[in-house]
Formats: structure tokens, sequence, C-alpha cells
């Protein structure tokens, strides 16, 4: 369960969390494109065919030359985030399941949002995408908070088919923010950056403590969360080895894939204080 004291113990971090946010990809960074906003950029001189109505008629006063006012265009982003309940979220062998970690991650997005004054939208997805509409204020949190709180991980992933669905609910540039523990084909993962590349896209991986070191051995019996299928195996120093080198190479691929489409991938541990994950994802440049 996620509540109250949660934000709470956020908001302690709220000035350099903005700080990052209105530099790097925030709303309250104004677009450079120039059209009809309401927000004054500058001057240039009157050409035929301008619109008249954009005379600037005091300059003309005091330099009997012709200038047209030109304007920004302020666009608020729209933050849209993500979370993957499907039935891998729901391990956990430390203090709180993937899911649960995710989740707060995805609300304290959301609060920045709403301190931003964006329109923010949380949406799950496991089997089949769940999805809200944009908007703005403290009712759109509860509303996450609610959804959040009620929802359980089961099933499988349909990763790449849920993220082009929603694709076609995105009308802006937005930042897309996507919460899972990225178990998926590489393949999947390159097709979803190539269908987000127009927007600003960030990757958190959220994994528990025995995915990232798979600090055991011995003979173990492993379930398949997301399709209940059994598995018997011995964990040997060699087969721990093994699959830390292929775990480290997924990363490293899924990585490259995020650079090259100018987006960003983090990984955190479920061991790690939420707050010291926020910092991290959101001091980076």
């Amino acid at each position: 369960m996620i509540d109250l004291s949660f934000l709470q113990k956020l908001d302690k971090l709220t000035l350099i969390i903005r700080k990052n946010l209105t530099s790097n990809y925030s709303g309250e960074r104004r677009s450079k494109e120039i059209g009809q906003g309401l927000l004054f950029a500058d001057h240039t001189i009157y050409t035929e065919g301008d619109d008249i109505r954009h005379v600037d008629w005091k300059v003309f006063g005091r330099t009997d030359k012709l200038f047209i006012k030109r304007f920004e265009e302020e666009r608020n982003l729209t933050v849209h985030v993500l979370v993957d309940f499907s039935g891998s979220m729901g391990f956990g062998s430390h203090k709180m399941l993937k899911s649960t970690y995710a989740a707060m991650m995805a609300i304290g997005f959301a609060y920045i949002a709403l301190r931003n004054n964006e329109r923010f939208v949380l949406s799950t997805f496991d089997e089949r995408l769940l999805t809200y509409r944009p908007k703005r204020g403290r009712r759109q949190l509860a509303q996450m908070f609610d959804v959040l709180n009620n929802r359980k991980p089961k099933g499988k992933t349909s990763f790449e088919s849920s993220i082009s669905s929603y694709k076609r609910l995105i009308d802006s540039k937005s930042l897309v923010i996507v919460i899972s523990d990225f178990l998926y084909d590489l393949d999947e993962i390159k097709n979803v950056l190539l269908k987000l590349r127009k927007n600003q896209v960030k990757f958190v991986q959220v994994l528990d403590p025995v995915e990232l070191k798979l600090m055991l051995e011995g003979s173990y019996k492993l379930k398949d969360l997301e399709t209940s299928d059994v598995l018997r195996t011995y964990i040997s120093p060699a087969l721990r080895k093994k699959y830390l080198r292929l775990l480290s190479k997924h990363n490293a691929a899924i990585k490259q894939l995020c650079e090259e489409t100018n987006s960003s991938f983090y990984t955190v541990s479920t061991e790690t204080p939420i707050y010291d994950a926020f910092y991290e994802v959101l001091s980076a440049k």
C-alpha cells in the first residue's frame, strides 16, 4: 500500500527535483517555436504579407518603421507514466514487491508533474493496457493512488503491443516514463523506442536484489510468475556467473538502444531507498 506519508517525505527533495525537471524537460521551459502564443519573443521587420494585426504601433511611433511582434508558443508538457503490472513484477525478496516499488516511483513522477502544474496521467499494462485521461491537479493524483493501491501484478506482458496502442493516445510531444523490469526481447524494446522517438523517454528498470546479484547457491524450485511454469535447478557459482553476464549484456544493449534514440535508461533495486532512486534518475544528465 502507498500512503500520503510517502509524498511528505518526497517533498524534501522538491527543490532538487524541480531544478532538474525545469532545466531538462519541464513544461516550465517554454518552446522556442514562434507562433501565435501570448508570450512576447522579439521583433522582426515587417515584410509584405505579414499579418498587420501584429504590427507594433508603439515602436512605429518612435522609429517611423514597421516591426512585427513575434510570440513564443507556450506548450505545457504532458507526463505519461506507464507501469508494468505483469506477473513478473510480483516478485519480491526484500521489503516490497517490484510492483509496489514501481508504483511508488510512478506516484513520485506524477507528484513532481503536479508541483510543476503539468498534465499527467498513469496507465498500467500486463496482458492488456489500462489507460486514463491526462489531467492536472490533486484529484488526478488521488485517482492514481486508488488505481495503484488496488492493482495486483498478474499474467503475461504484452509490452510492444501495449505501448504501440498507447502511442496513439499521445497527441503532443510528451515525457513518457515506462517503469518495468524490462526483461523483454530486445527487438520489442527497440521497436517501442522507435515508436516513441518523437517524445522524451525514460525507461526505469526495477529489479529485486536477487535478480541483480543472484546471491544463491544450491537446489531451487523456480516458478515463472507469468506462466506458472516450474523449473528445478541447481544454482552453482558457474551458473551465477553466467546469469550475471547475460543480465549485464541485456541491460547494456537496452542502454545502447536508448542512447541511439536520445532516450534514458536507469536501473534501480528495490533495496535502494525510493528517495535515493529519484535523486539518481532526476539528477542524471
